[in-house]
């Protein structure tokens, strides 16, 4: 992957309204999860390409999917925006998505990043990563998610808790891979390798890390990526002598979450909806992702941001998100089962 300047949308100021229009037109209301002020960015850049105005209300992933449900047919809701599949299976499996179809997304985003029945589209990928402090950890010792519950990590591992949807996502997946007996096994060896009980969250366990607590952690990418682009000191003092570590799902490659949108099945602008995806997966807001948030954009055309790109290449584990999330579950058993609290 090759690195690329810093192409950060322009900053505009922006007030949306605080309860969402029913009429059709030039509009789209967004209900919004993900947790970051920066991104009215996108929406800004999209009413700027297209003219239409944006409308979001922000909340909580799981409240505003049973909004979407207990509104129905009366739904102001154009486009659900979120982080994680397993809440856009959710939705999609609550009847809150309908299904879209749109040669531009089709051709920008890979299949395994995008609902098969075009119900949902993921808008750009987070790895879950090993973070690792170079003093007490050698690569050589690093290679799949498997062998990290084997002893010779007893002690050494941080991660947060087992009910965490990113966690979730991997056991999903190693559920996948290996079978639900092999995946119990999996998860007990982590909880026995764990250098502290599960607190905090990604930020918390790479600190953890930097501070002696433990040797190695699990996190996703984003968070290590947020304290290495820092200007604060006291940041860049938490990562100078950590390093970041792709395993692998078996011989599969890295597990990736995604962030992503659906046009609510009852939307009253869907025309407009499906607009502002396509929107969202061109280079200006993809570039917005990569750079502003650290996330990896969908479009190939993108380079991610060069602190990313300056960690190599990794190949990524082709499983759909639709079938780890809707193994979660079953992991999310396992997890109590085996006291990864």
């Amino acid at each position: 992957m090759q690195g690329t300047g810093w192409g950060v949308l322009a900053l505009a100021v922006a007030v949306f309204a605080p309860t969402l229009a029913h009429a059709a037109g030039g509009e789209v209301n967004i209900y919004n999860s993900r947790h970051y002020s920066t991104d009215t960015q996108l929406w800004e850049g999209f009413t700027r390409t297209t003219g239409i105005k944006v409308n979001v209300i922000s909340g909580d992933h799981d409240q505003l999917i049973q909004r979407i449900v207990q509104e129905g047919e009366n739904s102001p809701a154009d486009l659900l925006v979120t982080v994680d599949a397993g809440r856009l299976v959710l939705a999609a499996d609550s009847n809150v998505l309908a299904p879209v179809t749109s040669a531009a997304l089709e051709r920008t985003i890979p299949a395994s990043l995008r609902d098969p029945e075009g119900k949902w589209f993921g808008l750009a990928y987070r790895a879950r990563i090993v973070v690792y402090s170079d003093k007490r950890v050698q690569p050589s010792e690093l290679s799949t998610y498997q062998a990290l519950a084997e002893p010779v990590f007893k002690g050494r591992l941080l991660v947060r808790s087992g009910t965490n949807i990113y966690n979730l996502g991997l056991t999903g997946a190693i559920i996948d891979v290996d079978g639900l007996a092999a995946a119990e096994r999996w998860a007990r060896g982590i909880v026995d390798n764990l250098a502290r009980p599960p607190q905090g969250g990604d930020t918390d366990q790479i600190k953890a890390v930097a501070a002696g607590q433990g040797d190695l952690a699990l996190a996703n990418h984003y968070y290590f990526a947020r304290l290495a682009g820092s200007t604060k000191p006291e940041d860049q003092a938490i990562v100078r002598d950590l390093r970041v570590f792709f395993p692998s799902l078996g011989d599969r490659g890295t597990h990736v979450n995604i962030s992503g949108a659906g046009v609510v099945r009852t939307a009253k602008n869907p025309e407009n909806a499906v607009r502002m995806l396509e929107y969202l997966v061109t280079p200006e807001a993809q570039e917005y992702f990569a750079n502003v948030n650290y996330e990896y954009p969908v479009n190939a055309a993108v380079p991610p941001n060069p602190i990313l790109a300056s960690w190599g290449s990794f190949k990524v584990d082709p499983l759909n998100p639709a079938v780890y999330a809707r193994n979660s579950a079953e992991a999310a058993k396992i997890m109590d089962r085996v006291g990864w609290k």
